[in-house]
């Protein structure tokens, strides 16, 4: 598995944000048995720069906590059969599936660690599972998708021992 990380702004997390982020990515590969290698590309970065992509992107100038920015549309969440037939997925050079990209706003970190009263690690470490799953087809626009994102979320943590 690769992942490229990169981190802007002077604001430090304390914890171990590469290796954790590689951590819950292997994680959350395996939870949804992904059957490739992957690439994964990690973007720490400030609230003012992840506001600029959100309206950039999505039409919402605020910013938030996690962008994700899958490569691959899915029929069917987490599964990856079809890309058997789909060589434009894979890195011609490494071979790998590209999954996406995911952007987290350090400083949102903080604050909803703080405000849900869990441990920085643990809310880092929660929105790279949440947009792994994205990377993975899965969303949350109705109630029964965000039942099922949020189970799967739980169990990539808790598989970690990275609990509340």
């Amino acid at each position: 598995m690769t992942l490229i990380f990169e981190e802007e702004g002077d604001l430090r997390l304390p914890v171990s944000c590469e290796e954790l982020a590689q951590e819950v990515i292997e994680a959350a590969l395996d939870y949804e048995s992904c059957p490739y290698e992957a690439a994964v590309s990690l973007l720490l970065t400030m609230n003012d720069e992840i506001q600029e992509m959100n309206r950039n992107f999505r039409n919402i100038d605020r910013p938030t906590d996690v962008l994700s920015f899958p490569m691959i549309e899915y029929e069917t969440p987490g599964e990856f059969s079809f890309l058997e037939e789909d060589d434009t997925a894979f890195d011609p050079e490494s071979g790998e599936l590209v999954l996406g990209d995911i952007v987290i706003s350090k400083e949102k970190v903080i604050a909803q660690a703080e405000e849900y009263g869990h441990s920085v690690r643990r809310e880092y470490a929660f929105l790279i599972a949440h947009s792994m799953l994205h990377l993975m087809g899965y969303d949350h626009m109705d109630e029964d998708e965000r039942r099922i994102m949020e189970a799967k979320q739980k169990e990539i943590l808790l598989r970690l021992n990275i609990t509340r």
